[in-house]
């Protein structure tokens, strides 16, 4: 049986640029679509030209992609002039794309309402500019914009539209749910009903999630017949965001009822590559990846009931509906006040513990985990902590940095400004180092004393030079005059590897030096470095 040829598109550079907060330099630009490149996407639409100035300098670079068509994005000429006279088509015809991507009207709503023209002006439009493209030999797609709200207010006109573009040569016709409203029946229903018009191959679906649907309705137009999917990586895009082809990939190429009917050009050993893919794109946004994406989260293949993992041990398939390592994910065994004893065995294999089935320490690490989240502590967003703890337990991790105290001030001087100010006095090699930072309050400053005088710790300097803090976090775990505080914190270094460490007490700057000091022994101790005499 012959699979049937989906082409995938993605379109972060443009509309995930619609995102509240995300603003791609030109650098980013260049990182996201050489990623997309190497994982094997058909179709890169890279943005506008002519629209902003990062845009129009992204298609003016040579950019050498392998395996995907740099698209430019743009919309079909105005009423009232030529497609080659129109300087928003002649931007795309001069940008350094074989591919164009232009979207239209397909609401007779919109045209009246929104362009002020009338629905034949809108048909000329469209039909002038694929011409135009065609006779360039650009490789032409219509957006039709707003179709299954067309498509239900006025079906004929709708799609006369897209006919329109169709008939004068367009490559792909693209119909796309604009503000997300609409559900699977209906994406089902509507392009059943397209294809009787426009054939399948020719056919694609661009969702938008505003019902939490985009991933579903992008399948539903598939077995419906598109054969193209557009979407962005992490589901980035305006209001609630695009169809997430880290989700749709995967779904393609592992499950049966796609994967026996439906191939792509995507390679079946790069599928590994869409976890590294999803967190690349949240370390150039600088931001905290969503934990409990489907596929690619850190939370997509975590177990924290005992009996959840008694079973997973037994058999992966009953909690895991695929192997993590098809998409580039691990299994993460956590640990928490509800777990047992499988929990903490799973663990410490994860991370390479030697131990005996009925050695001691594993109980006493058992004991000593529910103990200490009874006062507060959280393990299950902690595994950095909970590996220390657990290595400590089982004698299997040095002695690097000894605190021996600190001292942190806060003072407001007569201008007003708040002044923020630390010392720490550190031990290596039995030699005392004073280290010295100010900040813009008292946990920042205790941060700054240590990481802003690495090169004063000696042998560690060089592994600590690069550890930089994602994130800090502040819980106060009860009221009162003696109210517990647990702070988490959230690292990297520049091997892009995050790891999570935790600290309570009923101090924050307490609690925030536990946290901060199991962060630099976890760095220390993952690179290998030496222990301290």
């Amino acid at each position: 049986m012959n699979k049937e040829k989906l082409y995938i598109f993605d379109t972060t550079l443009r509309d995930g640029a619609q995102t509240q907060g995300v603003d791609f330099s030109l650098d980013d630009k260049l990182k996201i679509a050489q990623s997309l490149d190497d994982l094997g996407v058909d179709y890169i639409e890279g943005g506008w030209p002519g629209a902003n100035p990062t845009d129009t300098e992204f298609f003016q670079k040579k950019i050498n992609l392998n395996n995907s068509i740099l698209t430019a994005f743009g919309m079909t000429k105005k009423t009232g002039r030529s497609a080659e006279n129109d300087p928003g088509l002649s931007a795309l015809i001069n940008s350094n794309s074989p591919a164009v991507c232009l979207v239209g009207k397909s609401w007779d709503f919109h045209v009246d309402v929104a362009l002020g023209i009338t629905n034949e002006e809108n048909l000329e439009n469209i039909s002038e500019s694929a011409k135009h493209f065609v006779k360039e030999k650009k490789e032409f797609m219509f957006d039709a914009e707003h179709f299954f709200d067309g498509f239900k207010n006025n079906k004929e006109y709708a799609i006369s539209c897209i006919k329109s573009a169709y008939d004068n040569g367009a490559r792909w016709i693209v119909l796309c749910d604009t503000n997300g409203g609409t559900l699977p029946n209906e994406v089902t229903n509507i392009v059943s009903e397209v294809i009787k018009h426009i054939p399948g191959k020719n056919l694609g679906i661009h969702a938008h999630n505003d019902t939490g649907n985009a991933v579903a309705n992008s399948l539903a137009a598939i077995l419906a017949g598109a054969r193209q999917i557009q979407g962005t990586i992490n589901g980035l895009g305006e209001r609630c965001g695009n169809a997430n082809l880290m989700s749709i990939i995967p779904t393609i190429h592992l499950k049966e009822n796609y994967n026996k009917n439906f191939t792509t050009n995507i390679k079946s050993e790069n599928i590994s590559k869409l976890t590294q893919c999803s967190r690349l794109l949240d370390e150039i946004l600088n931001r905290k990846p969503n934990q409990h994406l489907p596929y690619v989260g850190a939370a997509a293949f975590s177990h924290k009931g005992g009996l959840h993992v008694s079973a997973v041990q037994k058999d992966p398939k009953t909690y895991e509906h695929i192997e993590p390592k098809l998409v580039g994910n691990t299994r993460n065994i956590v640990v928490s006040d509800q777990a047992g004893k499988s929990n903490i065995v799973s663990r410490l294999k994860s991370i390479g513990i030697d131990f005996k089935g009925d050695d001691p320490k594993i109980k006493k690490l058992l004991d000593e985990v529910k103990d200490r989240e009874f006062i507060g502590y959280s393990y299950d967003g902690a595994d950095a902590s909970f590996e220390l703890l657990a290595r400590r337990i089982m004698d299997e991790i040095p002695r690097y940095i000894l605190i021996k105290e600190y001292d942190v001030s806060v003072k407001k001087d007569s201008k007003g400004n708040i002044i923020s100010s630390a010392k720490a006095q550190l031990e290596v090699d039995k030699q005392l180092i004073l280290c010295e930072g100010e900040g813009n309050g008292p946990v920042h400053a205790l941060d700054n004393a240590i990481r802003n005088n690495v090169d004063k710790l000696a042998k560690y300097s060089k592994y600590l030079k690069d550890l930089r803090l994602v994130d800090y976090k502040v819980r106060i775990l009860n009221t009162g005059t003696e109210a517990v505080t647990r702070v988490s914190i959230e690292s990297t270094d520049s091997k892009g590897i995050n790891w999570f460490t935790i600290g309570v007490s009923t101090n924050i700057i307490d609690a925030s030096f536990k946290a901060l000091v199991d962060s630099l022994d976890y760095k220390l101790f993952k690179d290998n470095a030496p222990a301290s005499i």
